[in-house]
């Protein structure tokens, strides 16, 4: 009996399309995994020694007793950021500027925003994801949360508005908890809550809402004076964590400002806070 023929045709054009597909699902995926390790780990890295170097600047410029009330120039560091709800040790050198280059190291105030303490709303942009990833917990974010500016001579504490299903009611809430003793609606009784109607602890926005920062937020044509303006600190970051389709906005209100020369360090304010 003959033996049977064994073929010479190769693997079918399906096996050949089939295995290609495989390789590059592979290589896409190695190439994936090595953009999270980049964007999670190694900007992250680049970023402390950046942060490192801010703070190192900032400290010996507070040493050099500079004038309070002016802002250095575009990507010198200027204040110390921190927010209690994040930990002790939650502390980040804000640089002056909002460019990519202010932003990899750290948060980067917006210059054509008020300056710490004023009335109008200093506004602060940070990233979410990488590069240190300073607000990556905003959605965390309380009513009544501190949010603790340093500079040379103060220590400026900002507490998260109300969110906007706490507005009524809240005279009831600000009375049960301390820490919302001084934080206001900002609500007036004019149509839609006057000049501060649309401002509350967390909002979602598109991307091109730059008027989150500006001095009425949501109400650049709103004109009120500067002495009647609330001081304000305004916080931004992309919404989703993984995305940047739209922006998350915190605004709080200034409740106290410290002297430096009345408490030793932050530490020492925060006990003085009672931690929060």
């Amino acid at each position: 009996m003959a033996a049977a023929k064994r073929s010479s045709a190769g693997p079918g054009a399906g096996y050949v399309v089939m295995r290609t597909l495989g390789e590059l699902f592979v290589t896409v995926g190695v190439f994936i995994l090595l953009f999270v390790v980049y964007t999670l780990y190694v900007t992250d890295w680049n970023a402390a020694k950046l942060q490192d170097e801010a703070t190192v600047e900032l400290e010996e410029s507070w040493d050099a007793k500079p004038e309070p009330g002016s802002a250095p120039a575009v990507g010198m560091a200027f204040t110390k950021l921190y927010i209690p709800r994040f930990g002790d040790d939650f502390e980040f050198t804000v640089m002056e500027g909002a460019g990519k280059e202010q932003l990899d190291v750290g948060p980067g105030h917006y210059p054509d925003t008020a300056l710490p303490g004023e009335p109008g709303n200093f506004g602060v942009a940070g990233h979410r994801i990488g590069k240190g990833a300073p607000f990556n917990r905003l959605d965390e974010m309380k009513s009544c949360d501190a949010i603790v500016i340093e500079t040379g001579h103060d220590f400026f504490v900002y507490r998260v508005l109300p969110m906007s299903e706490e507005i009524v009611g809240w005279e009831v809430t600000s009375r049960s908890d301390k820490r919302c003793e001084k934080v206001p609606t900002l609500r007036t009784a004019e149509d839609g809550g006057g000049p501060y109607g649309k401002t509350v602890g967390r909002r979602i926005v598109t991307p091109d809402r730059r008027d989150a920062v500006s001095p009425v937020p949501y109400r650049p044509e709103a004109g009120l004076p500067r002495a009647e303006q609330a001081a304000l600190i305004t916080l931004t970051t992309c919404h989703p964590e993984y995305g940047n389709s739209e922006r998350m906005i915190i605004h709080a209100v200034l409740t106290n400002q410290v002297s430096k020369a009345s408490v030793a360090n932050y530490g020492d304010l925060l006990e003085k806070m009672g931690g929060s």
